[in-house]
């Protein structure tokens, strides 16, 4: 790659009138807010918020936040927050729960000798299905040998 003296003086000088456009587009932007060019900007996905907005959001967010501490779990209202919590047993239903899962594993505990000596154990072949399984694949077999050999 031969690079001529020309043509390097010349690289230079467009090179130096980019800069010169540069300073001059940013101090003709230097009071706005500039926005970022790549994906290192503010939020992942790309937005631009401007100083004041990104105020206004702040302040909307620690307006919650102090809300949410003095009626929450701060020492605001402490009786009200669990009963509007839901999906949690109350005292009366765990026994409730306790007594049924007695009285079940007591009917299993009963049963336990019958229901043991009549349940098999699951996936496990029995002497006559695996003769059986054996025989069939061996005909299977059979047959592909015959046909390989036409």
């Amino acid at each position: 790659m031969d690079i001529s003296v020309k043509d390097l003086q010349e690289a230079i000088s467009i090179r130096q009138q980019i800069d010169n456009l540069q300073r001059r587009l940013s101090s003709l932007l230097r009071g706005a807010p500039q926005r970022p060019t790549g994906p290192t900007g503010p939020t992942a996905a790309g937005r631009y918020f401007s100083p004041t907005t990104r105020a206004k959001l702040s302040a909307a967010a620690r307006a919650r936040w102090a809300k949410r501490r003095s009626t929450g779990t701060g020492t605001g209202t402490g009786a009200a927050a669990p009963a509007t919590r839901k999906g949690q047993l109350t005292p009366a239903g765990r026994r409730k729960l306790s007594q049924l899962m007695k009285a079940r594993w007591a009917a299993r505990r009963k049963a336990g000798g019958k229901q043991k000596a009549s349940s098999r154990k699951k996936g496990v072949l029995t002497p006559a299905g695996r003769k059986r399984l054996s025989e069939l694949m061996k005909a299977r077999w059979a047959a592909r040998r015959k046909a390989g050999s036409k």
